[in-house]
């Protein structure tokens, strides 16, 4: 799967223009939004609180056109509570956009 850590600059930058203030309070924002999904995913016991967290996640990444981000959303809502493996490549991806 391809992956574009700079989507979420030139989604943030389409929806306010030059505001590097308002764009990088907006970057954070998400940045804390994703980091509780993730949490919520990491710590969820059940399919229900799994999939709730997964599909917020998914949503998330819909606002901000992260198509990839939307695609491993999905993958997780389909996987058993707790898979590391997505747990994984979830917080791989979210590092790399903090890094972005």
């Amino acid at each position: 799967m391809s992956y574009d850590p700079g989507a979420l600059n030139t989604a943030l930058s389409a929806a306010v223009g030059e505001d590097r203030l308002l764009i990088e309070d907006l970057r954070i924002a998400f940045m804390e939004s994703a980091e509780r999904q993730l949490d919520l995913l990491d710590r969820a016991h059940c399919d229900a609180n799994w999939q709730l967290a997964a599909w917020r996640l998914k949503g998330l990444a819909a606002s901000f056109g992260l198509t990839s981000l939307m695609a491993m959303a999905d993958e997780a809502a389909d996987a058993v509570p707790g898979d590391p493996r997505i747990l994984r490549r979830l917080r791989a991806m979210l590092s790399d956009l903090a890094r972005d």
